[in-house]
């Protein structure tokens, strides 16, 4: 199986926390959503200077778009929803990551950015409603 892109350097699967495993699997599910949307995830934890843009993708449209999505995973609503999570100074760095990207003008792998428009998203995952059945997915779309 071929890595990820933008996954060079990371910490093995079982050198990873509880915490960090329930994100992978948050960013996993968003990603297949996407797939199942009709996009294409180009890459997964894309390193872009210091900032980590969970997954980069192009939303089909219309209009077509390059997409940074954010996603946020959260056990319980114990402590609020995880978009309340996402504050101002986390939509900067995000903005960031995107604009070291689109001035890259390539992903870690080598393959060219899309020249599309660009927005970022949030996805919002929370634990299924009935054991064992599909996680529960909110998409708010150009959060920043």
């Amino acid at each position: 199986m071929a890595p990820k892109a933008g996954t060079a350097g990371r910490r093995t699967a079982g050198r990873r926390t509880a915490a960090q495993r329930s994100g992978d699997a948050a960013e996993a599910a968003a990603a297949a959503r996407l797939v199942a949307s009709g996009w294409q995830v180009l890459g997964r934890q894309v390193r872009a200077g210091r900032a980590e843009l969970d997954l980069v993708a192009v939303d089909p449209g219309p209009p077509a778009a390059l997409v940074i999505v954010e996603v946020r995973w959260r056990g319980s609503r114990a402590f609020g929803l995880a978009e309340e999570t996402v504050d101002g100074r986390k939509i900067g760095r995000l903005r960031a990551g995107l604009a070291r990207l689109l001035a890259a003008g390539t992903l870690p792998d080598g393959r060219p950015v899309p020249r599309l428009a660009a927005r970022i998203d949030l996805v919002a995952v929370e634990p299924p409603v009935v054991p064992g059945g599909p996680p529960r997915l909110r998409h708010h779309r150009a959060i920043g």
